[in-house]
């Protein structure tokens, strides 16, 4: 198919599954540092994170790991082993991959993350992942992805009646532009991204103290160890 000629010698398109996992490590690498790398737990939890997702997911601990296992063969994840950690974590190598700077990185997350959106609403909800400056900004980061060979980001044409043109990433093919473009038109009202926002930073701080939880558990186990 056509849309082929857009991925990258020798690398297939990816699902969204797949999409969804890199996205995750990727916005959580930057709101939530002191937990990254991530768990396979934690990631789980966050592929199925409620707010700032869209499409919603409810993906298992065994669907994630199998993706981690196809993302780490495309050298798009690695595996991280802490001294001392019992559980494997794991980090993208988006940045490494595709030459991404964190602006760049951070208006391709939110495309995979939350599907089509214009420059006004990326810049909007990007600030726990870059702090754009302007609209203008955030343009120059999509422009730079769709200069890219192959291109990573498209502009989709502008639909009747509105005033701004919407963005999608290309990871999963050129053929799924015209299904994301019509389901942005069908997007929610106006306050519910600050909503969706208000929950995201509750989960993410419920994430937070569940990885806590689980390093002194750990720390612990080795404590109690030391006298058996």
């Amino acid at each position: 198919m056509e849309a082929d000629t857009m991925a990258n010698p020798g690398q297939d398109l990816l699902d969204d599954f797949e999409v969804r996992v890199l996205a995750v490590l990727a916005e959580k690498e930057a709101i939530t540092p002191d937990n990254y790398p991530m768990s396979l737990n934690a990631l789980t939890a966050g592929c199925n994170q409620l707010s700032s997702r869209d499409p919603v997911m409810s993906i298992s601990e065994d669907t994630v790991l199998d993706v981690l296992q196809r993302l780490t063969n495309r050298r798009l994840v690695s595996e991280v082993r802490q001294a001392g950690a019992r559980v494997a974590k794991y980090e993208h190598r988006m940045r490494m991959k595709w030459s991404l700077e964190q602006d760049k990185l951070a208006a391709l997350v939110l495309l995979m993350l939350r599907g089509p959106q214009t420059a006004g609403e990326l810049r909007t909800r990007s600030g726990r992942l870059h702090e754009f400056g302007s609209v203008q900004d955030v343009e120059a980061a999509l422009q730079f992805l769709i200069d890219k060979y192959p291109p990573l980001v498209a502009r989709l044409p502008r639909a009747p009646g509105t005033k701004e043109a919407r963005y999608a990433h290309l990871l999963c093919g050129e053929e799924r532009l015209d299904q994301q473009g019509t389901a942005a038109s069908f997007s929610g009202s106006v306050e519910a991204p600050a909503r969706g926002d208000r929950i995201g930073q509750l989960e993410e701080e419920v994430a937070r103290l569940k990885a806590e939880v689980e390093s002194l558990q750990q720390q612990f186990a080795e404590f109690r160890r030391q006298f058996e």
